[in-house]
C-alpha cells in the first residue's frame, strides 16, 4: 500500500507551517504501508496541480492532505469538502477568490473515504485530542480536499482521500494569547496514529461511534 501525504508551506504572517513540518517527520512506513511525503504550495489551483503530479508519479492508494487550523485544539479529520473558494486572506500568490466555485461541473460537496471516526479514536488512544470536523473552511485546505475528491470522481477512481487539520505550534502562539497549540512531536505522533488507523481499516469502512456535533 502507498499513502501520499502532503503538507502546506507557511502562509499569511506565519514563518512556519506545522503541516509540512509534521509531514516531513512522519515515518517512511506505517504498518507496512509506504508513506510518500510531498510539500504543496498554499496557492489556489497550484496546490492541486502539484498534488495531481504526485498522484501520477507515485500511484498511491490513499491521498492524505494535512493543513494548519489555527485556533483548533485538536487534530481534526475532515468529513466533507465543499465546492467553494472564499478567501479570508490572500494565498501565497496574492490571489483572494470571493464566492467562487472550485469546479463548475463538480458536485456541491464530496465526502471523504477516510475512516474519520476510527482516526479520531486512534489519536485519542495515543493520548492526544481529536475530533471529527464537518467544515474544512473555504481557504486552500478545503480547496485541495475538494480538488482531490474531484480528481477521484473524474480521473482516479481507485484512490481514497481525505484531509486532516492540525493546530498551531507553540512558537506560533507567542503573540496569540489564549490560543491552543500542539507540539510538533505530538503532531507527528497523532498523524502516525491516524495513518495506522487508515491501514487497519482499509477495506473495512469506518467504525460506528458518536462523533456528531451540533454546530
Amino acid at each position: 500500500m502507498k499513502i501520499l501525504v502532503t503538507g502546506f508551506d507557511p502562509f499569511g504572517t506565519d514563518k512556519i507551517n506545522p503541516a509540512i513540518e509534521a509531514v516531513k517527520r512522519l515515518p517512511d512506513t506505517v504498518k507496512g504501508a509506504q508513506i510518500i511525503k510531498v510539500q504543496i504550495p498554499t496557492i489556489f489551483g497550484k496546490a492541486a496541480t502539484v498534488t495531481k503530479a504526485a498522484i501520477e508519479k507515485y500511484h498511491p492508494d490513499y491521498v492524505i492532505n494535512i493543513g494548519q487550523a489555527g485556533g483548533r485544539f485538536a487534530l481534526t479529520p475532515e468529513r466533507v469538502a465543499i465546492n467553494l473558494d472564499d478567501g479570508r486572506i490572500k494565498d501565497n500568490a496574492g490571489y483572494q477568490p470571493i464566492d467562487q466555485p472550485i469546479q463548475a461541473n463538480g458536485d456541491t460537496a464530496y465526502f471523504t473515504q477516510l475512516p474519520v471516526k476510527a482516526i479520531v479514536k486512534a489519536i485519542r488512544q495515543a493520548g492526544l485530542p481529536a475530533a471529527v470536523s464537518n467544515s474544512a473552511g473555504t481557504f486552500v485546505c478545503n480547496h485541495i480536499m475538494y480538488q482531490v475528491q474531484y480528481m477521484r470522481a473524474t480521473e482516479f477512481p481507485n484512490i481514497k482521500a481525505g484531509f486532516i487539520h492540525i493546530p498551531f505550534l507553540p512558537d506560533q502562539i507567542i503573540h496569540r494569547p489564549d490560543t491552543p497549540s500542539l507540539s510538533l512531536e505530538d503532531d507527528v505522533r497523532g498523524l502516525t496514529a491516524a495513518l495506522e488507523a487508515i491501514v487497519d481499516r482499509d477495506g473495512k469502512g469506518d467504525i460506528k461511534a458518536i462523533e456528531g456535533t451540533i454546530a
